[in-house]
């Protein structure tokens, strides 16, 4: 199955091949249009004028990875404090993983262990890293033992509650119309 997160098929592709990319995009997917989180890794990598580079981007200049994602269009609602954010996923990456993004999957024991791997890493929560995992079982076919119900409700079938749902226009739309649900609920229970 291809992946279809940013409806952009250049921005598709990159997150399709590169482990990286769909990491990045998930972390940046806050406080924007889905759409746009998950364009960004191609954008950026538009502006690197090469392939995405976990060192590279761990020892980027923070001032100048800061002004890439302030680039208009801004690569996020907050590029500042979205780039930071990206450098220090990125060092962590390189720290405990050798920068192999892969490896934060392979090889785990179980779900559980996947999904503590990624609430260590900054900017991911334990929401974030359900929805991650989720993803990974339902897209990438990465399915380490428990992984639905690590996932907790994102893991579900037939369903449309996150990102990890999204396989077209019309799902992403469920989505959309899911979320709206939820906020409206919250609303009127305050």
């Amino acid at each position: 199955m291809s992946l279809m997160l940013s409806q952009d098929a250049s921005a598709d592709a990159l997150l399709e091949r590169d482990p990286l990319a769909l990491l990045l995009a998930m972390l940046l997917d806050q406080q924007v249009p889905m759409e746009r989180a998950f364009a960004a890794p191609y954008r950026l990598r538009q502006r690197l004028g090469h392939d995405l580079d976990v060192h590279e981007l761990a020892d980027y200049d923070s001032d100048a990875l800061a002004d890439l994602f302030a680039k208009q269009p801004a690569l996020h609602r907050y590029p500042k404090s979205m780039a930071c954010r990206v450098q220090d996923l990125c060092r962590a990456l390189v720290e405990r993983y050798g920068g192999d993004v892969t490896e934060l999957w392979r090889g785990v024991s179980d779900a559980h262990e996947l999904l503590e791997r990624l609430v260590a890493l900054p900017g991911y929560g334990k929401q974030k890293a359900q929805i991650f995992v989720a993803l990974l079982g339902k897209q990438r076919n990465v399915k380490p033992d428990g992984w639905r119900e690590v996932a907790g409700p994102y893991g579900d079938e037939g369903v449309y509650r996150s990102v990890a749902d999204v396989t077209d226009a019309d799902s992403l739309a469920k989505v959309r119309q899911h979320k709206q649900q939820v906020k409206a609920t919250a609303k009127a229970t305050k």
